[in-house]
């Protein structure tokens, strides 16, 4: 690899943790020292970077965390920095401690703090960090996989309950602006319903007529997959059971879903991102975000990044609507496939 012109690093994680983080920041490192690299620790996101809360890296001080959930660097958010004078400063603090190139892991917002350290001189790599899966750059962000994974066997533990008592079940996971969570459990979990902010209608009517109808079909219970982004489960049970007579109860899944150890892909494919950003600093490369597109690890220019939309798929979308109905193998069948 070409000799770099970077010669010290920083590392931070911004935002919302998610399982995986700590395989980035060990990767960060370990490739950081490989290549003859110093590298710094920044504790607690933005924040700690204008606290000046940073400290040097060994391979030692990243041992034992790759199978550890949340982030060893702390996280949080920074209002501050998202004003001009938080930004230069920031910048100065990171040429005040030698740092030429900086890895920040997280989400869009992340990335945008990232993006005004570039225009600032600092060179910046960015890492998606975020178990919602919504960065529109790229197919896979690091926790998602854990935290799909945890949410779907919390629900396949509600389920057997709800089935028990004949419940209706709403089960909320996470996903403030984005459904993919609740989609994909939606669709591993069998639930019957599925309500997402890219595709609610709020017809809480419609949603009521399907329990009902489902009931006179033989079902002995129903599981809606509720995000985040549309909540109020606790008051929508209260309303399903008083208009259908079905006992309903809301389980709020909650940060369960960022804890934990991560999957392995989460452990993989996080340490290979973190690798991939220490390379393209040393490339001179700047202002870009590491991203995973049609089986290959690829890097995008971070304002291209930010302007990317990410939608629901349409085909996932009608594939869960399909597999949700309670169809019978055949019109004189009497009980319905569960």
């Amino acid at each position: 690899m070409a000799e770099s012109k970077v010669q010290t690093i920083g590392v931070l994680t911004s935002g919302g943790d998610a399982p995986g983080m700590n395989a980035a920041i060990r990767a960060v490192v370990r490739r950081g020292l490989a290549n003859g690299l110093k590298v710094k620790g920044i504790y607690k996101g933005y924040v700690g970077l204008l606290n000046e809360e940073i400290v040097d890296l060994t391979a030692r001080d990243v041992s034992d965390t790759i199978q550890r959930g949340g982030t060893i660097l702390y996280t949080a958010r920074c209002p501050e920095f998202r004003t001009e004078e938080g930004q230069q400063r920031g910048a100065e603090i990171c040429r005040k401690h030698g740092i030429e190139g900086l890895v920040v892991i997280g989400g869009d917002g992340s990335f945008a703090g990232a993006q005004k350290l570039a225009n600032l001189g600092v060179n910046t790599i960015g890492v998606p960090g975020t178990i919602d899966l919504d960065i529109g750059c790229t197919e896979y962000t690091i926790g998602f996989d854990t935290a799909v994974n945890t949410a779907m066997e919390a629900i396949d533990k509600v389920r057997d309950t709800s089935t028990s008592h004949e419940r209706c079940s709403i089960i909320e996971v996470m996903g403030r602006g984005a459904g993919y969570l609740a989609l994909w459990c939606g669709i591993a979990n069998g639930a019957e319903d599925v309500l997402i902010p890219e595709k609610y209608d709020y017809d809480e009517q419609k949603l009521i007529n399907n329990i009902i109808e489902s009931r006179k079909r033989g079902k002995k219970h129903h599981i809606i997959i509720n995000a985040e982004g549309i909540g109020h489960s606790e008051a929508m049970a209260r309303r399903i059971e008083a208009a259908t007579g079905i006992e309903t109860r809301a389980t709020i899944l909650g940060h369960m879903q960022r804890g934990g150890s991560p999957t392995c892909k989460d452990r993989m494919y996080a340490s290979i991102m973190g690798a991939k950003a220490v390379d393209l600093l040393i490339e001179g490369k700047t202002c870009r975000v590491v991203g995973y597109r049609h089986g290959d690890f690829v890097d995008f220019d971070i304002n291209e990044a930010l302007a990317m939309k990410k939608t629901i798929d349409e085909y996932e979308w009608e594939v869960n609507r399909a597999l949700s109905r309670n169809y019978t193998k055949h019109p004189t069948m009497k009980t319905p496939l569960e």
